[in-house]
């Protein structure tokens, strides 16, 4: 047989110690493949992260060496197969990751959001989910028009002082984020115990939005939606509502699908006529109830602005990211995107061998590879006290990242930091989804996803669960890539 002519990729460990775990070997070698020689043609991106904390988002350069290799690639991606395109990857800001960043000194604050969001210098972090009105973790509960009447509509100090200067830096240093909006609760004033009744319902928690304020409703995301882009926010997309089947938040509103469905049919005609761009995705709650954006399609078909109703958000706290599948294979026409996950005290959630792995096949790959087009995690930065929070929401969540609040300057990364650093590090934002096919039987426990960017280059994420360290090659029609992946561990790849 011919043997044909390939570029070798060899990932050299040079000053790294070796893994070592009890009953196998887990050290790293500058070879593992056993290929010779080569001119470097070209450098590739590298990071590494182990459950055992021994490597942390480590950075490598490797070389790209051109060579003979007659050996087949173990997954061989196929750039000719394509499916989601990626809108980017992110955390939320709330007021409470806001309030603890501005406690930080602006040295290490600009140090910090560089590092996540720069897409030169840093992760390149590239989407945020932020609150209309409150959430649980705001100062207190509000909106943006407590007193009656929209002509009473104004952004509240959360807003303007802590959101929106956090906001503002994040921009200066990646203008290309995209935000996203999710209001916990409508206005005191528009909430009714029944829609039919519509007896008043004086309650931050729990509730329906009376159907006679469904344009006034609606008026009230233009005027939120502008006001934001006033202060230099630009808003990319919203939901109608968080976790509408949730009426026990602090701050709730309980909205069925098909309330959410009637209130949808005033929302989208009203940013049509304001000449908004902004996207809508329906739902923003839990894996289990998938059959509620459906219906919401359903009824949507068809009406004035229906286009704006993109897709669907989804959380991970109930059922599990098979309704994924169902649900683009019933609807491959909208899209799909992961708004919501958080850690904490119930999934052990500072512990890295607990959670890198759980959270990286879960959260991110079992996403991404189910037609996802972003991923975001909740709060970006809490306090090492899990704060600060509202009295009626968690009290047991942690962030992505942890600040000690006795100096608001030791930071420590939790696994949602990983995973999200992980995609966005060599995913970037119009990256598509490829193809790949496993050619090896030798791999084990291995679960990847593979995109190809808008500059050409490759990028993938691969996630060892096993307790052996392997050494992969992937291959396309002109390059074979060696990848060294420790035990229990997650790597990212970039490559020309």
């Amino acid at each position: 047989m011919k043997r044909k002519t390939r570029k070798l990729l060899i990932i050299t460990m040079i000053g790294f110690i070796p893994l070592v775990s009890c009953g196998s070997s887990n050290s790293i070698s500058d070879d593992p493949s056993g290929t010779t020689g080569g001119t470097v043609t070209g450098k590739a991106t590298v990071y590494m992260t182990s459950a055992t904390g021994m490597y942390s988002l480590t950075k490598i350069n490797a070389d790209i060496l051109s060579g003979d290799n007659n050996k087949s690639a173990d997954i061989e991606i196929n750039p000719s197969l394509t499916y989601q395109t990626m809108d980017g990857f992110g955390a939320a800001i709330t007021y409470s990751t806001a309030y603890n960043l501005l406690k930080m000194s602006q040295t290490d604050r600009t140090n910090f959001l560089r590092k996540t969001f720069s897409d030169t210098d840093g992760y390149g972090f590239s989407y945020v989910r932020i609150s209309i009105g409150c959430s649980d973790f705001s100062s207190k509960e509000y909106t943006c028009c407590d007193n009656p009447g929209i002509e009473n509509f104004g952004l509240q100090s959360d807003d303007i002082n802590y959101v929106i200067p956090v906001m503002k830096e994040i921009l200066a240093i990646n203008p290309h984020l995209k935000v996203i909006g999710s209001p916990w609760t409508c206005p005191q004033w528009m909430k009714v115990e029944d829609i039919n009744n519509k007896t008043p319902h004086n309650s931050w928690t729990d509730g329906h939005l009376n159907p006679d304020y469904y344009q006034t409703y609606s008026d009230y995301f233009v005027k939120w939606i502008n006001a934001y882009q006033s202060a230099g926010i630009p808003i990319y997309a919203i939901t109608p509502q968080n976790e509408p089947l949730n009426k026990g938040n602090c701050a709730s509103l309980y909205m069925p699908w098909s309330e959410e469905a009637d209130f949808l049919k005033v929302l989208t005609p009203t940013f049509k006529k304001n000449g908004l761009t902004t996207k809508i995705y329906a739902y923003d709650h839990n894996y289990d109830a998938y059959s509620y954006p459906l219906n919401v399609y359903k009824t949507m078909d068809g009406y004035e602005g229906s286009e704006y109703v993109v897709g669907a958000a989804f959380h991970n706290y109930l059922g599990d990211e098979s309704s994924l599948d169902a649900m683009h294979n019933s609807r491959p026409d909208k899209g799909l995107i992961f708004s919501e996950a958080s850690i904490g005290t119930w999934n052990d959630g500072r512990n890295l061998r607990t959670r890198l792995l759980d959270d990286m096949q879960h959260i991110a790959l079992g996403t991404v590879n189910k037609y996802c087009t972003a991923v975001i995690v909740w709060n970006l930065m809490l306090d090492s006290n899990m704060g600060p929070n509202l009295d009626g929401g968690c009290q047991t969540c942690y962030g992505a990242v942890d600040i000690n609040k006795n100096d608001y300057k030791t930071i420590s990364l939790n696994s949602h930091y990983y995973v999200i650093a992980h995609l966005s590090s060599v995913i970037k934002p119009g990256a598509v989804r490829i193809g790949t096919t496993e050619k090896s039987l030798a791999i084990n426990g291995i679960i990847y996803s593979a995109f190809k960017n808008t500059d050409g280059s490759y990028g993938m994420v691969l996630c060892n669960t096993s307790a052996m360290q392997q050494n992969i090659s992937i291959g396309d029609s002109k390059n074979t890539i060696k990848v060294i992946i420790p035990a229990k561990s997650v790597v990212s790849t970039q490559w020309q």
